[in-house]
């Protein structure tokens, strides 16, 4: 393996071909199951490892390679930092051809592991059960890793002192012979099938002990759990919210309604974890896992938990949608903040505003806030943020920007002097991108969660606007994922 592409893929060159491999890092050795297999490249999968690279450590977590949750724990950190500044600078010179300013380097996330403030997790019949890949280092390697591994693994104790020491519980009964009931998350590609799950170290505790408890009280009590391929079982899914507030969030899918095993399961609960500030429940008989046509049912506390990002208040409900990880999430807004170069006279659009955190966070410095959203559930929730705020200037409205940015609706609230974007992994509409120009504020702030798509709009904006700053954030250690943020400037 020569070098990182992108993606978590890895590339070697066999006869001029490049070979996009997956599982792989820069240095290995390996024998490669070709998949797409075009005149000149490829992409495939190792069959065999020859040799390591230099580069590998030992991965914190049993699961991985298994689960798809973290798909990096090979590498260290630096060097998933250093790959990830690589992708953002491939993709916005070779799809978005277009001058660049020198790229701040990547800001790295404080905490590498229990870092996310939500999580869901999947109750199944169906067990995944293929063989680990291996990602492992061979044994002398792991000796000379240990030190390390240990260094990481003591950070751990951080926030489970701060939720208290749950013990994880020891299953005092067995299920009968192939019956299966698994608590964790879907293997990588499939539907139906669960990799259960001892330990997660994506959030902090209770969050194990959580899910550990109810897979053991449901395998006493004779819950079922959901077989996905029939559409039959009772526990279906949970989401765990744990803020930095303290507040704790817990919604408990079932797939049927029988409600006398659902209060038992709840009480059991609340009376183990006295923790948890907010306990739901949900009803969900449809052919799909999502919540937005549901109703989770209050069954204990405000419905609810309270999040802060500096000194910004959040409401955050079961289906609400926030930044996954709180204090990278912070820092992404400072920058965001930063590169706006607000002097407290400037009209901000907040477009994709969702619940109004990015407008809310940069109010302070801005003269006035219009958030654009299309889901009409989260701009209710940006009205009530901005209300929580006590902001007397931030405005939110539902529906599409090219139908309501109108001359008649900036007569109404005045042009914008700065637009921040905030758009989805498929980046922003064309025409979109077209009533950008249209405006012509003075300054742009591009926040992306996918730089490729983000590089294809930078090149339509280029037209009337120059990039002048580019700052790489990591929001999520040990996955391919990367978020940039790109200011750019009206050009004279």
């Amino acid at each position: 393996m020569e070098d990182y592409a992108a993606e978590g893929k890895s590339l070697a060159r066999v006869d001029g071909k490049v070979i996009f491999i997956e599982r792989v890092v820069p240095g290995d050795v390996v024998d490669v199951q070709l998949g797409k297999n075009k005149k000149d490249w490829a992409e495939g999968w190792p069959l065999r490892f020859h040799s390591y690279s230099k580069d590998r450590v030992q991965p914190f977590c049993s699961h991985f390679g298994v689960c798809g949750g973290c798909q990096w724990q090979m590498l260290p950190y630096e060097k998933q930092l250093e790959f990830k500044q690589k992708q953002v600078r491939d993709n916005l010179q070779r799809i978005g051809k277009v001058a660049l300013p020198e790229m701040l380097p990547i800001m790295g996330a404080v905490a590498t592991q229990q870092y996310r403030n939500k999580i869901e997790y999947t109750f199944g019949n169906k067990e995944y059960t293929k063989e680990k890949p291996p990602h492992t280092l061979p044994a002398g390697r792991q000796a000379l890793r240990r030190e390390g591994l240990s260094n990481t693994q003591s950070q751990l104790t951080e926030s489970s002192d701060r939720m208290g020491n749950y013990p994880l519980p020891e299953s005092s009964e067995v299920p009968p012979a192939g019956e299966f009931k698994g608590a964790g998350f879907h293997a990588r590609g499939m539907f139906d099938k669960i990799v259960d799950i001892e330990t997660c170290y994506l959030q902090a505790e209770p969050t194990n002990a959580i899910r550990l408890a109810i897979k053991e009280f449901a395998r006493q009590h004779n819950y079922s759990f959901y077989d996905i391929r029939n559409h039959v079982g009772l526990l279906r899914t949970m989401q765990v919210r744990l803020c930095e507030t303290g507040e704790l969030m817990v919604n408990i899918v079932f797939g049927e309604n029988d409600e006398e095993k659902i209060k038992a399961l709840l009480e059991h609960l609340l009376q183990k974890f006295p923790v948890i500030t907010t306990m739901l429940y949900t009803i969900n008989t449809k052919m799909n896992d999502s919540l937005h046509d549901l109703s989770p049912i209050a069954y204990h506390g405000k419905g609810y938990v309270i999040e802060k990002l500096e000194e910004f208040q959040f409401k955050i409900g079961p289906k609400s949608f926030f930044q996954t990880n709180t204090r990278q999430g912070e820092r992404l807004y400072q920058v965001t903040r930063e590169f706006a170069e607000l002097t407290g006279n400037e009209i901000v659009y907040d477009l994709y505003c969702g619940t109004g955190s990015i407008g809310i966070f940069v109010s302070e410095k801005a003269k006035k806030i219009i958030g654009v959203e299309m889901i009409a559930a989260a701009i209710e929730d940006a009205r009530e943020n901005a209300a929580l705020n006590k902001l007397q200037e931030a405005e939110f409205y539902a529906g599409d920007v090219i139908d309501i940015c109108n001359d008649d609706f900036f007569a109404l609230h005045g042009k914008p002097d700065v637009i921040i974007t905030d758009p989805p992994r498929a980046g922003m509409h064309e025409k979109l991108v077209r009533k950008i120009l249209e405006i012509a504020a003075p300054v742009v702030v591009y926040v992306s969660c996918n730089p490729a798509t983000q590089a294809r709009d930078l090149a339509l904006l280029d037209e009337k606007y120059a990039v002048t700053k580019i700052q790489p954030v990591d929001m999520f250690p040990h996955t391919l994922h990367i978020e940039n943020v790109v200011q750019l400037k009206l050009r004279q």
